[in-house]
């Protein structure tokens, strides 16, 4: 009967009943099986998913426990090896004899030992590819440069490992379960393998879950006794940085399963907002304006409740993420509302206490739409790019590129209505300027449809396709934009195979920032979905455009107002050098040449760790921290007390600015006075002072202030 094949009580039944001595199953099957009382089984297979830590320690004593790994693709089995119960994550072994395993980069060049890469096979056992399916086989069979054998190949598996000192393989996780939550790449298998190793955890699973749109979370599923999620927490930042601790915990009492045994992750719950909590009990809030306060916390940050005694910056808050609690601060009780204050008082009840003290202050007149028809005045970064670009009509310097390679099938009408939808939305897509009696106006253009020209590159080899795109990509980044002409918005798809394609997105800065990258991105996934499907996008209209802001900001910055803000400028930069003297190995170029490179540094998790626990403790964020170690390197390279460093900033401090694609993005200058007696408590204590003065007077353009300050 088909119940004596499952997991569970009738398993050990069925192997007693049966004398079996050899028994292969997966882990999830393992894990839902009691291990005592079978004598008789003196040998274990694992295979088919990743084996658990506390699965080992179940079944490894008294017999031998083997762990194999290895696709289809491979046919069936690539890689075994022995483990034993010493409380590790299990390796998945050495490769079988006919068997070649490489761990390679991105480049198809081999990593040292300890550092992660995708596992290829090669050997006798890989497959002649994918029936009827020529482009993905071509993509996952690709030639074997090490062999030295004719026409070998070797499987891509997608599978994430690395070489250990003893020359067997860790497993990682899947290359496809690399997420991305607020700007960490993340490996799901290096959390689930760090959570295993927890000594109350018998199981775990990790998702990137986003149940509210644009709030992607990590979530971990736990199965275990007595799970302490403080403690997890702990034992995580012990093995992890920061950002790959999740923000959930979800207890279980067995994680779901598929019906060939394997963890089945589309049945994994949401978690309820009790576990999207910080560690302490809920409060619930006491006062109307603690419920008001909440509703706005629970908004800005994207969590179901906020209690009256959570702190905003341990529920995930940042001074991004703070300025734009502020806007909604003061639309919603007509306070405006310090920025410092948040951080003074940063639980709702001891915010709520301070807002009730609080005076009116200076308030920013609101974001309306109140612009006429016909063309319209620069916001004053806007005007700065203006004039660069007639000083340098074919500089490239201001492009803001993007390329993103789509694997898949793919709707390319969709994507293109997709894109003409976007356009259509959003006014600043469809904006040129020009010049009439020395000034400059932008002008609006009406929605019209989008090409979205289409390069086929499936015909060349493949070393030639890869070259030629990166050819195209770089061209296209670094082609000028006409700002009378236009459009400033370009896009070019290009076909490498039938599921295969890369698409290159390109805008000038005049009507675009980094802010606006994400608006973009997440508006063009969600009009693809619908269009490819076969429906029409659903958008709340937005109630300005980029236009009404640049009024906005030309309307309110004039007359004892602008002078109050230059004001505070003025007073801060007074006597500030005129540039940064470090000692370089060569002359500073009488022209910028803007030549450059970027060099990835990492830190140890330990470091990462101490270094927000210390920010934390001092009242600060980790970017003054930060910020502050800088300047003082700055302050010892180049023997200058005086530091100055320009810092971006998002530049909407109204709500209605958050949806919208613009040039809202400003600069602020930080300005530190470096005391060689000074501690470096104090010199932070200076920084974040003096940042929370900018944060407070950021509506004067960095342009405004050059022009002043000369």
């Amino acid at each position: 009967p088909l119940e004596k094949l499952m997991p569970g009580a009738p398993l050990p039944l069925l192997l007693r009943e049966q004398e079996l001595s050899v028994v292969s199953l997966t882990p999830a099957a393992l894990a839902a099986t009691s291990s005592e009382g079978l004598p008789a089984v003196r040998t274990v297979i694992s295979g088919g998913e990743a084996l658990p830590a506390d699965v080992v320690a179940r079944w490894a004593p008294g017999r031998r426990l083997l762990n194999t790994y290895g696709p289809t693709e491979a046919t069936v089995i690539a890689t075994f090896g022995e483990v034993v119960a010493d409380g590790s994550v299990p390796s998945i072994g050495k490769p079988l004899a006919n068997v070649r395993v490489y761990v390679l980069d991105t480049y198809g060049q081999p990593v040292p030992v300890g550092v992660r890469g995708e596992l290829h096979i090669g050997g006798v056992g890989v497959a002649r590819g994918y029936a009827g399916r020529p482009s993905l086989t071509a993509e996952r069979f690709v030639p074997d440069a090490f062999s030295g054998e004719e026409g070998a190949r070797l499987y891509r598996t997608g599978d994430v490992v690395r070489w250990r000192t003893d020359g067997q393989l860790d497993f990682v996780g899947r290359i496809d379960a690399q997420v991305k939550v607020r700007g960490f790449r993340i490996e799901l298998g290096e959390v689930e393998n760090a959570l295993r190793a927890a000594p109350s955890v018998k199981d775990a699973v990790v998702l990137a879950r986003e149940d509210a749109p644009g709030d992607k979370r990590l979530v971990a599923y736990v199965v275990g006794e007595s799970l302490d999620v403080s403690a997890l927490r702990a034992h995580l930042k012990q093995h992890l940085p920061e950002y790959m601790v999740p923000a959930a915990f979800v207890p279980l009492e067995a994680l779901p399963l598929t019906s060939n045994g394997k963890v089945d992750r589309k049945a994994l719950p949401a978690p309820d907002a009790s576990m999207l909590r910080a560690s302490h009990a809920y409060e619930a809030p006491a006062t109307p304006l603690e419920e008001k306060l909440a509703a706005l916390w629970s908004e800005v940050l994207r969590v179901p409740t906020v209690g009256r005694t959570d702190n905003f910056f341990e529920l995930g808050g940042h001074s991004l993420l703070a300025t734009q609690l502020v806007a909604r601060v003061r639309a919603a009780l007509d306070v405006e509302l310090p920025l410092r204050a948040l951080f003074e008082a940063p639980t709702i009840a001891a915010l709520a206490e301070k807002l009730q003290r609080a005076s009116t202050g200076t308030r920013l007149p609101p974001l309306t739409r109140t612009r006429t028809e016909g063309p319209q005045q620069l916001s004053f970064a806007q005007q700065r790019l203006w004039f660069l670009d007639q000083l340098a009509p074919d500089d490239a310097s201001y492009n803001l590129p993007v390329a993103l390679r789509l694997l898949g099938h793919l709707d390319v009408e969709a994507l293109r209505r997709a894109f003409e939808a976007l356009v259509a939305r959003h006014e600043a897509l469809r904006t040129t300027f020009f010049e009439e009696e020395g000034q400059p106006f932008q002008r609006i253009h009406a929605p019209a449809a989008w090409a979205l020209p289409v390069e086929d590159l499936s015909s060349l080899e493949e070393s030639t396709r890869e070259a030629e795109t990166l050819r195209l990509a770089t061209s296209e980044a670094r082609r000028a934009f006409h700002l009378v002409h236009g459009p400033l918005l370009r896009t070019v798809l290009l076909r490498l195979a039938e599921e295969t394609h890369v698409l290159v997105v390109t805008m000038h800065h005049i009507v675009s920032d980094g802010w606006s990258m994400g608006v973009l991105v997440k508006e063009l996934a969600t009009s693809y979905a619908a269009f490819s499907a076969g429906s029409e996008p659903s958008f709340a209209p937005l109630p300005v455009q980029y236009a009404d802001f640049a009024l906005w900001q030309r309307q309110w910055l004039q007359g004892e107002t602008l002078e109050s803000q230059l004001g505070y400028w003025k007073r801060q930069l007074a006597g500030a050098p005129a540039a940064l003297e470090l000692p370089t190995d060569r002359p500073r170029p009488a022209v910028q040449s803007r030549r450059g490179a970027t060099l990835p540094v990492h830190f140890p998790s330990q470091l990462t760790d101490s270094l927000r626990s210390l920010a934390q403790r001092e009242g600060a964020t980790p970017f003054m921290l930060l910020l502050s170690a800088f300047q003082l390197l700055l302050s010892r390279y180049s023997g200058q007390d005086d530091i100055s460093v320009g810092s971006p900033i998002a530049g909407r401090t109204h709500a209605e600015a958050e949806s919208l694609i613009g040039f809202f993005v400003n600069t602020l200058v930080l300005r530190t006075q470096v005391q060689p007696q000074s501690t470096f408590r104090q010199l932070l204590a200076q920084v974040k002072a003096t940042t929370l003065a900018a944060y407070e007077h950021q509506h004067v353009p960095f342009e405004k202030l050059v022009e002043v300050l000369q």
